[in-house]
């Protein structure tokens, strides 16, 4: 029989933090939030209201950091309590970050919105959105390949019933999972893009990975892949694959492909359009079966 361990010495984590007894025991606000005295979600929403109110538009610039979680969303449930789906005019509040947003940037997004980062974006980019715009792109002195590189999470899109997203690089894991209306432009997904989508469009510039369009049962992409692997890479069980023949998709996904260029300011999306004679014989149309 070995010898017993010796007693655990857990003084110091029971160690009585404030032997004075003075200070609270218990959170003394109505909401446990972070520190700061305002978020910058909160500092959206009051620098908007008044133009909102009164239907105007404005502009609103701001840095951002990944701890500024959901910035948008109080903006997007006030301008969709007062007037509905309608929303506003579009582009009727632009609101224009630097940094690294935090996760669920854009979320609930709504039409007469328009949220641009010079930056990235954690997981859950529009999360929600039914309208409205949401632009990523590289920070203003990048000098890297767009298509080369992550510039959003994972699952974004998740949910969306509308609106538009152009990301000037890479997205992770299950983009525009759920997605069910929304337009989406991206130059790279991970795996599992596409899953469970039952409407929208979504534009595929760059890599992707494996499992596309696991239960996609509605809606359509367009993938760019010529060195086509995509055929090994689709989940076949719900959606079928079938090249561009002129048709009025074409030119639909070509000025897609120009708007994402005009949005973000990829060179890479640039070049595919100056040479979409060849660009064009390379894309597949993924729609279900």
């Amino acid at each position: 029989m070995t010898n017993p361990p010796p007693p655990l010495d857990l003084s110091r984590l029971l160690a009585d933090v404030d032997p004075s007894g003075k200070k609270p025991r218990r959170n003394q606000q109505p909401r446990n939030d972070r520190p700061e005295a305002q978020t910058l979600d909160d500092a959206l929403f009051l620098a908007s209201k008044r133009a909102v109110d009164e239907k105007k538009p404005m502009e609103f610039k701001a840095p951002i950091r990944n701890t500024d979680r959901t910035v948008g969303a109080r903006l997007a449930g006030y301008i969709a309590q007062k007037y509905g789906d309608a929303g506003l005019r579009e582009k009727s509040i632009v609101a224009t970050f630097e940094g690294s947003a935090g996760q669920s940037f854009g979320a609930f997004c709504v039409n007469g919105m328009q949220l641009i980062v010079y930056g990235e974006a954690n997981d859950y980019v529009g999360k929600g959105m039914s309208g409205g715009e949401i632009v990523i792109r590289p920070p203003r002195n990048a000098k890297y390949a767009t298509n080369e590189n992550a510039i959003v999470g994972n699952t974004v899109l998740y949910g969306a019933t509308g609106g538009t997203l152009y990301a000037a690089g890479q997205a992770g894991e299950r983009f525009c999972v759920r997605n069910s209306g929304a337009v989406a432009v991206v130059e790279g997904v991970g795996d599992h893009a596409c899953e469970y989508m039952t409407g929208g469009t979504v534009v595929v510039l760059g890599t992707f990975g494996r499992n596309f369009g696991a239960g996609m049962s509605g809606g359509i992409a367009f993938v760019y892949d010529p060195q086509e692997k995509l055929p090994t890479r689709l989940n076949h069980d719900m959606v079928k694959l079938e090249r561009l023949d002129g048709d009025e998709d074409d030119d639909w996904l070509r000025e897609c492909v120009k708007g994402h260029a005009t949005a973000t300011e990829s060179r890479y999306a640039w070049v595919l359009d100056w040479r979409w004679g060849d660009t064009q014989k390379y894309f597949w149309r993924v729609i279900p079966k």
